[in-house]
């Protein structure tokens, strides 16, 4: 292809090259899996967004890595699969769902089952078109022919396979248990939806008379309000001063009803009285307490968190509000004796905020510890889920060895339904993939499955399992990596690695890389209620997504919090500009080369050489660092050889050619710019796809898309260490002399004496040989190059590896007026030094200021203190000349 400058515009504007490239790339079907038998296949499924709402920064750190994963990937030859979906997430959902129904004066009940979830599809599809837009707007090479949904047909199948399988093998049951109820959402939450807040609350200490009328036991608690399901007392069986009251009962206030004092060696002797109330119904550990003493369970709430009927006179009453009167009665009645303040942990649904109520209900359970044990022993073997950072793996095991059994039923209507009918006359419970045949006769639960039951089987449901003969589960499961944030190990990681196992026989991923929290600039957590959130969508509309995606791949190592912060992002656009203007130069000067006149074959200057060898050094130094998914240190290569090898020092001795009238030096020069340029943006290309596959179109090549362009490889022929070491020389030496001039406030456009004294001849003769780099960036008047030379008197210099630059003050500066501008800096920085001074010996500004601000005050000096005693070393050097 010949180059066409005119398709470049002159100024970089992320929209305008953005713009209709992804519809190009679909069209192109450059994402779709080929299923190449003769490739070898990489794997990734995308953690599947909830359908609530917009994606936030998060979501758009987590894909663009995966989306830099795929395509360096596929432009390695691998045979790439990157699968895309979305999770339907119950709760969250269906809590969107009837907020909107509330807003037009309905609720769900109004509408009935069937209509309420024909509603949330509605809202599926409409949710599901926006993050869909959001991905294309991101760039994600997605392969859309293979999109697939938690609540479609086939995973519906997998889900009612694997609640079957694991029932018939009794690690699902059914059974009356103290769960986490979320009183808003009406519904069950296993232990991990439950966030812990430190609440201020208070401790109760209450006196339970003794039915025979002979004392009382004392007893405290944080929640005076379950005391009306109050059906024991429990004292430790060891306690010298309850031993002997074990077996009798005391009155319990308010209900009259008697409940006995039993010994149990839960009871912890040491705390408070040593006593406890037990109510089975609204406790874990009582409920535990009371299966031992046969206990009665007494359920004192509905499910609102409202009182009922078992609460007496405080029926229909919200749980806090009887807490308060119930308070009040006891006060009154003499049983109430010392409220005390007490800060303690409290669970808070994660998805609804409001206070999770322990509740006795009859839910469905996965039977954890065996499942967990072969997860376990996974780590111990060769095929192992490797985590990255490998530290995940302790909090991953942790959790595993420490597993409770999962509570999967949720009282909700959008969701896998429970494939279980209760027979209606008979009570027997039918478990079946399919309904009974005589379906009049049953009735099915009516509650869903957790939504991270279905989630828990998406690397493996996605790709057509339960049928184990699928094209896709043979060829792509089990996938390459799967990259997510630490914050959803327990929730989502833990349980894809225990049903792959149980399921496949597989890790479900060889890889997991893991990532932090998207923070803000100060690193709070990004939240509405702080209005501190960030949209990736008014982020891309700025600065590009390229922009976007070069900041979040590349500003944090793996397992680590990111700061956002605008201006990075404006940084990473200045980045993208400087390659467009040097991308934009390189094919101004092309001539018209095409593909096939490139030629490095021809005599290289020692540029040439020097950039062939750096880019053969960053195409192997990216390439393993990205297998290793040290992005951030990827980004930093990249950016030191585009921005100072290529743009600033390349380019610039570049123009000495092409400039130039020797034809064939032009024509090795374009060579070179051309293939640097085309090995550049293809390294660069899975950061910021975008930009690259615009320059990429306008370069001599041979191919249609970068998407599918071959990943750079060394070329050994290309590296030459002795010109790169040349090139040092040089450019150490252009850096001193233009130090030296910035030193002495003489700028580039004086033409000044200098020499360049080599510690042998070979340096001399290679300082020799490169002169014109040398007269063109230092701009001497005069330059002497030998190994031995003529020393002026009076003159500054400086020492390089392998040579002297020796730079006569004749011609170079006026001393009186040097002395004079530096007397007037050190008179300045002096007066600066000692008004911050003054400032910080003031105890009042001390006292008073924030802390951020005296930080910020005690730089300022260190500051000008350094910078005024190296006006005063100057100085001196200056006086002594």
């Amino acid at each position: 292809m010949e180059t066409n400058e005119l398709t470049m515009p002159t100024k970089y504007d992320p929209n305008t090259i953005e713009r209709g490239r992804y519809e190009w790339w679909l069209k192109g079907k450059y994402f779709q899996a080929p299923n190449d038998q003769e490739k070898e296949p990489y794997t990734i499924v995308i953690p599947p967004p909830n359908v609530t709402g917009k994606l936030h920064l998060g979501h758009a750190w987590d894909t663009t890595l995966q989306d830099i994963l795929t395509r360096m990937k596929r432009m390695q030859g691998y045979d790439v699969l990157w699968l895309p979906g979305m999770d339907h997430a119950g709760i969250a959902t269906q809590a969107k769902v009837e907020e909107k129904l509330r807003a037009e004066g309905k609720s769900r009940y109004d509408l009935g089952r069937e209509a309420f979830v024909e509603e949330t599809w509605k809202w599926k599809e409409e949710y599901a078109s926006h993050i869909r837009e959001q991905w294309s707007k991101l760039g994600l090479g997605l392969d859309y022919t293979r999109e697939r949904f938690t609540l479609d047909e086939g995973l519906s199948k997998a889900v009612r396979e694997v609640f079957v399988s694991l029932y018939n093998k009794g690690l699902i049951y059914r059974g009356e248990y103290i769960i986490n109820w979320d009183p808003a959402t009406k519904t069950a939450l296993s232990d991990i939806e439950v966030i812990y807040k430190d609440v201020q609350g208070a401790f109760y200490h209450m006196k339970y008379p003794l039915s025979d009328g002979s004392g009382f036991i004392e007893i405290a608690t944080t929640r005076p309000e379950t005391m009306l399901g109050d059906t024991a007392v429990a004292v430790h069986p060891e306690d010298d001063r309850y031993k002997d009251l074990i077996g009798k009962t005391v009155i319990l206030p308010i209900v009259g009803r008697e409940i006995p004092i039993v010994g149990d060696d839960y009871v912890d002797m040491e705390f408070g009285s040593g006593a406890v109330k037990i109510t089975p119904a609204h406790d874990p550990n009582d409920f535990e307490i009371g299966n031992r003493h046969n206990l009665e369970r007494v359920l004192v709430m509905n499910e609102d968190g409202t009182m009922n009927s078992n609460a007496g006179k405080y029926q229909g009453m919200d749980r806090f509000e009887c807490r308060k009167q119930i308070v009040k009665d006891l006060q009154e009645d003499g049983v109430l004796f010392k409220i005390e303040d007490h800060m303690h942990s409290v669970g808070h649904s994660e998805r609804s905020g409001a206070v999770v109520e322990p509740y006795l209900s009859t839910q469905w359970f996965v039977k954890m510890q065996p499942l967990a044990d072969e997860a376990i022993a996974l780590q111990n073997k060769e095929e192992k889920v490797n985590f990255v950072p490998e530290r995940f793996e302790n909090t991953y095991l942790r959790w595993m060895e420490n597993i409770r059994d999962w509570c999967i039923s949720r009282q909700l209507w959008w969701g896998h339904r429970i494939p279980a009918w209760y027979h209606k006359e008979t009570g027997e419970v039918y478990v079946n993939q399919e309904p009974p045949t005589d379906i009049e006769n049953w009735e099915q639960d009516k509650d869903v499955l957790d939504t991270w039951f279905s989630s828990a089987l998406w690397p493996f449901s996605t790709m057509g399992w339960p049928d184990i003969e699928s094209d896709d589960y043979k060829r792509y499961y089990p996938t390459a990596c799967l990259v997510t944030g630490y914050d959803i190990i327990f929730f989502w990681v833990s349980r894809m690695i225990f049903q792959g196992l149980e399921f496949t026989g597989e890790r479900p991923f060889e890889d997991v890389l893991i990532h932090g929290l998207v923070r803000d600039a100060e690193g709070r957590k990004m939240s509405k209620s702080l209005g501190n959130g960030v949209d990736p969508m008014e982020v891309i509309d700025k600065y590009g997504a390229d922009s976007l995606r070069y900041f979040l791949s590349t500003g944090s190592s793996p397992g680590q919090d990111l700061r956002y912060s605008t201006e990075k992002v404006e940084a990473t656009w200045n980045f993208a500009n400087k390659i467009w203007n040097a991308s934009r130069f390189a094919l101004m000067n092309m001539d018209g080369l095409t593909y096939d006149q490139i030629d490095l074959s021809g005599e290289k200057s020692v540029a040439d050489q020097w950039i062939l060898t750096r880019l053969n050094e960053t195409i192997e130094t990216v390439t393993r660092l990205s297998d290793r998914y040290e992005f951030g240190e990827v980004g930093r290569v990249l950016y030191n050889f585009i921005w100072d090898d290529f743009c600033d020092w390349y380019i610039e001795m570049a123009k000495l050619p092409l400039y130039g009238d020797n034809e064939a030096a032009k024509l090795t020069t374009r060579s070179v710019l051309a293939y640097v340029l085309d090995q550049t943006m293809r390294l660069l290309h899975p950061f910021m796809p975008f930009i690259t596959e615009e320059i990429w179109q306008n370069l001599p090549h041979n191919g249609e898309s970068i998407t599918v362009a071959t990943w750079p490889v060394v070329n050994e022929d290309l590296t030459n260490h002795q010109a790169a070491s040349d090139m040092k020389l040089l450019v150490e030496i252009i850096r001193s002399v233009r130090n030296i001039r910035a030193e002495v406030n003489t700028p580039l456009s004086k033409k000044i004496n200098m020499i360049v004294k080599g510690k042998d001849e070979q340096i001399s003769a290679v300082l020799e040989k490169n002169r014109a780099y040398i007269e063109r960036f230092c701009n001497p008047e005069e330059l002497i190059i030998g190994t031995v030379v003529n020393e002026p008197e009076k003159a500054m210099t400086a020492v390089v590896t392998g040579a002297e630059i020796i730079l006569p003050l004749a011609g170079l500066l006026n001393i009186e007026e040097e002395i004079a501008r530096l007397g007037k800096e050190h008179a300045k920085l002096t007066q600066e030094v000692e008004r911050v001074q003054k400032k910080l010996s003031n105890e009042g500004f001390v006292k008073k200021a924030p802390e951020k601000v005296i930080n910020e005050e005690r730089a300022k000096e260190k500051d000008y203190v350094e910078k005024r005693a190296l006006v005063e070393a100057r100085l001196n050097e200056l006086k002594g000349l």
